[in-house]
């Protein structure tokens, strides 16, 4: 992951960079163009300026036997704001776009809403662990990615069964995670860009849990449409941290989702928000 977020310069504002199947499908992980572009936007501004937010919007599907091509639009440099523009290309077609704006750090006003009580990390599981369990269940790709390849990010999901089985769940779920490894504690751009990386793992999942509904049903065609993040404190990935995910809506073939990720005090590091395709093609027909 971290070679995938390290991009090769072409010139002042245009970067290359390559992907890693790691759904198994062909197409590439909407988190992995999240952090590369992410990168290649703060390789063009004042490093003392932070990332604070990405907008972001994925317009076709990308191909991981292609390089992509990332393109830097420096929209603004302002006193205490700079502003820069992402476009994302494979064989000069569009594929995705990203707002994103930095910040000279400043001391301000400070709340949060409070982490809910959840259970801690060691009450779990983590993936490839499940995977085991359940290996005879899950498409191919899946079993493939956690148990041969396996993931850069050590994830613990609290409810596995959301995922996996169709139910009458409630649109909400947790999970922890950290990185399998250790990624540089002096590179905070790093961790950030692995944070939206990751903020992409599982998060429009939930639109579906009230629905009877089993995320990996062959039926079902998901994908993510668009994706924002706010970046509020540091956040150190070689620690464990929380992600709490809600689905407030469904509606239209499209599932709304927002995230919130904290660390071990109780401290609001980020917000996600995402809305995704959640398309049944057996119950509900096809895109023609």
């Amino acid at each position: 992951m971290i070679k995938q977020l390290s991009l090769e310069p072409v010139s002042e504002d245009i970067f290359l960079g390559e992907s890693t199947d790691l759904l198994g499908t062909g197409r590439i992980f909407g988190g992995q163009v999240l952090g590369q572009a992410l990168m290649a936007a703060s390789l063009t501004v004042d490093p003392q300026r932070e990332v604070h937010s990405l907008h972001a919007y994925f317009i076709r599907p990308g191909d991981v036997n292609l390089p992509i091509r990332f393109e830097v639009e420096r929209v603004r440099d302002g006193g205490s704001f700079t502003n820069r523009r992402v476009v994302a290309y494979q064989n000069d077609k569009h594929i995705f776009t990203m707002a994103t704006s930095f910040q000279t750090p400043e001391v301000g006003f400070e709340h949060y809403d409070p982490m809910p009580e959840v259970k801690s990390q060691d009450n779990f599981l983590n993936e490839s662990q499940l995977i085991q369990q359940i290996a005879h269940t899950l498409p191919k790709s899946i079993t493939k990615r956690h148990l041969i390849d396996g993931n850069p990010i050590e994830i613990r999901p609290a409810h596995p069964e959301r995922f996996v089985t169709g139910g009458s769940y409630p649109a909400h779920t947790y999970y922890w995670f950290k990185a399998n490894g250790s990624i540089d504690s002096e590179n905070a751009l790093l961790h950030k860009a692995t944070l939206a990386y990751l903020t992409d793992f599982y998060l429009i999942f939930a639109s579906l849990f009230p629905h009877n509904q089993g995320c990996f049903d062959p039926a079902m065609q998901m994908a993510s449409l668009d994706h924002a993040l706010w970046f509020h404190r540091p956040i150190n990935i070689n620690e464990w941290n929380l992600y709490v995910i809600d689905s407030p809506n469904a509606s239209g073939g499209r599932g709304l989702c927002f995230g919130r990720i904290y660390n071990q005090k109780g401290e609001l590091l980020a917000t996600s928000a995402q809305e995704g395709l959640i398309r049944n093609t057996s119950r509900f027909g096809s895109d023609k």
